[in-house]
């Protein structure tokens, strides 16, 4: 019995079974208070496919050797563009595909966004490659402050851009994006809503789980090509990649481009499920999110897979969902913000300290 037990807590990781626990735990804690069980489980479900690809995004970078893209903001930077340039010229409501169907409409919309989007972020991403190829050793640190950079200048660009419509620029001013923005009249819930099953009261968004899925079987598809591996061989052994003719300052720079243009992709997706495009320095909240799922997930700081993303998400989704709530029942304050601050930020030191002591799981 204490083999298979030991056995089990070597194979799935002790942070994982303790995160697991903790889990079950408040969803006895919201039974035991009479909350409303499914909706919150709900929740969970919801957030877990609207973070799913901004983690997948880790992916990439992390194998390569750049370690945790902490610099994620210069894709997701892209596919805010990409969103705002579908609202500007009305594209989710083209006349003849609204006659066929409106949610084909709002599908061609986002695929246009994403199009747009994943074309910006690959030349960001290029340039952010080149910078990373320069500074070996200190990724982390730089893709910190480039991070911080790209959301300062883009506070100063969303002021100036062009855009026109009403629906982006503040009414009174006349110029400068305004710092939500609604999408109800663009793409709003249009993943979430495709093959949306509702078993019991549980909402399952099952279009947007499905693209989430897609997105990581896609990558998975890579990482096991040619290609996937030379970049995953260049970040396990650069001086032995480079030995058996691999251009490590190739696989460097690809990984990065893929991980902004993903970056791109999961900034869309998020939105959509939330119904609203936040801008300015609304983009510097999806990094330690982000980065956190993916360390929960069993992840190491050089060593990352697609099955650290799915159970990461859910995860640490599911606790800064449920915690916040459960707690606000049990003391009658509401201290939802401060405490998802707190675990979003005690997981990334938890998940780092365990990291740098090697002990990442694949």
């Amino acid at each position: 019995m204490r083999e298979n037990v030991r056995s089990l807590t070597a194979k799935v990781g002790l942070p994982r079974i303790i995160i697991a626990g903790f889990f079950l735990l408040l969803i006895v804690a919201a039974g035991c208070f009479q909350m409303d069980l499914v909706q919150l489980l709900s929740d969970c479900i919801r957030r877990w496919g609207m973070y799913g690809v901004l983690a997948l995004a880790m992916v990439p970078a992390v194998q390569c050797g750049i370690g945790l893209n902490f610099g994620i903001s210069m894709g997701i930077v892209g596919g805010l563009l990409g969103g705002a340039i579908v609202i500007e010229f009305n594209l989710s409501r083209i006349p003849a595909l609204m006659e066929i169907h409106p949610l084909l409409a709002m599908w061609v919309g986002i695929l246009i966004a994403i199009l747009i989007g994943v074309v910006l972020a690959a030349g960001i991403g290029w340039l952010y490659g080149l910078l990373l190829n320069r500074v070996k050793g200190s990724e982390m640190t730089v893709t910190t402050y480039v991070g911080f950079s790209i959301i300062a200048f883009m506070n100063i660009m969303w002021t100036i851009l062009p855009f026109q419509t009403g629906e982006l620029i503040y009414p009174n001013a006349g110029q400068g994006l305004r710092n939500t923005i609604s999408l109800a009249d663009s793409f709003s819930g249009v993943m979430s809503d495709t093959f949306a099953i509702r078993p019991g009261g549980l909402e399952i968004p099952t279009g947007m789980l499905l693209f989430f899925f897609l997105m990581c079987f896609l990558v998975w598809l890579f990482m096991r090509s040619k290609t996937g591996l030379a970049m995953s061989a260049a970040g396990a052994n650069p001086s032995f990649a480079k030995a058996n003719g691999i251009n490590v300052n190739k696989m460097r720079l690809l990984s990065v481009v893929m991980s902004t243009w993903l970056g791109a992709v999961g900034i869309l997706v998020y939105q959509q499920g939330f119904g609203f495009m936040q801008l300015y320095m609304a983009p510097n909240n999806m990094t330690l999110p982000t980065v956190s799922a993916i360390l929960i997930g069993g992840a190491a700081v050089n060593k990352a897979s697609i099955s650290h993303v799915i159970i990461g998400t859910i995860l640490y989704q599911s606790i800064v969902t449920l915690t916040p709530t459960v707690m606000t029942e049990m003391i009658h304050m509401d201290i939802s913000e401060v405490v998802r601050i707190i675990i979003s930020n005690g997981m990334i030191v938890y998940a780092l300290t365990r990291n740098m002591k090697g002990e990442g799981s694949r």
